[in-house]
């Protein structure tokens, strides 16, 4: 990985808690982290708790207990420190590749959140050392298997706290793998000795696959919108109707995402001079659900991201812990089931494939010469000597296949663990990774469908000397195109760079400012 660009940008954790913007804004932006006083007092009346409940002589799940089927034995005074060490040391166990960065992130951010709330126990000094290691750019070697979403994303979480510890593997902000104890060292930060019950309040949480899906939550809001605008470039080529996109229409199927989506293609739309021609060349009454119901689609992915969304800033708002401290007396609860993250992470999946779907069918009306009325197959120069752009279509379908296949949900298995302790569990976590390969493939899709209309576009200058030009909006969005690399028309050439440009100016946020930059904000 690169080395971490940190922002001088802090976010405070209070007992408040924190937006999805904060951790985004941790995650992938390199925010810094500190601890407003109320979330100190907080841990500290917690703390006192938890001492005063590790000083009696019956049993206390995580204070005075094992784990998991184990929680039957108590554990006496002299060896509640080695447990709670055991408990990271052994749940430390996942395997694969690495997680990205911003994902390892999010993850420590959220149980540093849940922390600071006050209702897990954990010492202000352990908070602080978290906060430490978020700071200094160190990130934890975390791999891709180990969770099972039940009781939370337990090895992922192993993983950040061994960190802590001084123990296992960490990347520096140089982008290094070193060991934890030296990056530890070379920061200033002492490792922590762990107390009852801090081991467990470190690993019980719904962390990861909450700040995967608050993640793709901002990314998939920007390529709905991207969406939109391709969406409107290809209606454009096509020479179809803009008149399928008026508010009252839509008004009368009052779902505000669809109508959300038909305002972006309109206003992207407005002084075209190619649209409204669809039966000029070649008569049709009306143009191809896939450019027709684009706002029908793509609104209804929008409706899932707003609820999907709610059910993230309810996750956000929580303090996820098995024990709880709560009211000064530690319970035992089952809110670590990742089933509400779950079902929203694979909804989202299923989104996320339908739009690149339709995406994928508008893209090939534009490379068919029976269906895209007066361009060249395949927007080839010269067709049979050059194949233009049918094999950018191939790989765009070979992407919305696999999108398909990620649309199979997780949240719907489940496979008992823990001696059938643990006899239900949510898998989020794997749906959160599906998730994140979901939205990277929609992205590259959006991407093709940009390459193709912006020649197709660029195809149509025979029309000009009829006065039918594109509008500014198209005109503006293929102008930042080239600039941004993306070639236009011509001989066929090496076309990997071209989608790779394409895939970048999407990704970045240089189509949808491009498009902004005469529209105005769209949504």
């Amino acid at each position: 990985m690169l080395p971490m660009a940190m922002q001088s940008s802090t976010v405070t954790l209070s007992v408040r808690g924190v937006t999805p913007a904060d951790v985004v804004a941790v995650a992938r932006d390199g925010a810094r982290v500190a601890l407003a006083d109320d979330a100190v007092a907080a841990m500290e009346e917690a703390r006192r708790a938890v001492d005063a409940l590790a000083a009696r002589p019956e049993p206390v799940y995580g204070v005075s207990t094992g784990f998991g089927a184990l929680a039957v034995r108590h554990i006496g005074p002299e060896l509640r420190t080695r447990l709670q060490r055991n408990l990271v040391r052994s749940h430390a166990a996942g395997s694969g590749p690495r997680v990205e960065r911003e994902v390892v992130r999010a993850l420590m951010f959220l149980r540093l959140k849940t922390i600071a709330s006050g209702h897990t126990g954990v010492r202000p000094v352990v908070a602080r050392t978290m906060a430490d290691v978020l700071n200094a750019g160190i990130t934890p070697v975390v791999h891709e298997y180990g969770s099972l979403g039940c009781s939370g994303d337990l090895a992922p979480l192993a993983h950040c706290a061994m960190t802590l510890l001084g123990e296992g593997e960490a990347e520096g902000p140089d982008g290094r793998v070193r060991p934890a104890a030296e990056l530890l060292a070379a920061h200033g930060i002492e490792p922590v000795e762990l107390r009852e019950k801090e081991g467990l309040a470190l690993l019980n949480g719904t962390d990861g696959m909450l700040g995967m899906l608050l993640l793709a939550c901002a990314d998939l809001a920007k390529l709905f919108t991207s969406a939109d605008i391709t969406a409107a470039l290809t209606l454009e080529a096509l020479l179809g109707t803009e008149r399928v996109l008026a508010p009252e229409l839509h008004a009368l199927r009052p779902h505000p995402g669809q109508a959300a989506s038909a305002a972006n293609m309109l206003r992207v739309l407005h002084g075209s001079g190619l649209t409204g021609h669809h039966q000029d060349a070649a008569p049709r009454v009306q143009d191809a659900y896939s450019v027709r119901c684009a706002p029908q689609v793509a609104g209804a992915g929008r409706d899932t991201l707003a609820h999907a969304l709610a059910v993230a800033e309810r996750e956000l708002a929580a303090a996820v812990d098995n024990p709880v401290v709560i009211d000064g007396r530690v319970e035992s609860n089952g809110n670590f089931h990742g089933a509400p993250v779950g079902y929203v992470l694979d909804f989202l999946a299923i989104a996320a494939a339908d739009l690149a779907s339709i995406t994928e069918r508008r893209t090939d009306r534009l490379l068919d010469r029976n269906r895209s009325h007066g361009l060249p197959p395949f927007l080839a120069d010269d067709p049979g000597v050059d194949s233009g752009l049918m094999i950018a279509q191939y790989t765009q379908a070979a992407l919305v296949a696999e999108l398909k296949r990620l649309a199979v949900p997780a949240s719907a298995d489940s496979i008992p663990s823990s001696a059938m302790q643990e006899d239900h569990v949510s898998l989020g976590w794997s749906a959160a990774r599906k998730l994140r390969a979901a939205v990277d493939g929609l992205t590259r899709v959006v991407a093709v469908e940009l390459f193709a209309a912006a020649r197709a576009l660029e195809l149509r200058a025979p029309l000009a000397a009829q006065g039918l030009l594109p509008g500014p909006a198209a005109r503006a969005v293929v102008a930042a195109a080239r600039a941004a690399g993306v070639g236009g028309a011509g001989e066929d050439r090496f076309l990997a760079p071209d989608l790779a440009a394409a895939e970048a100016f999407v990704r970045g946020g240089g189509l949808v400012a491009a498009a902004e930059g005469v529209t105005g904000p769209l949504a």
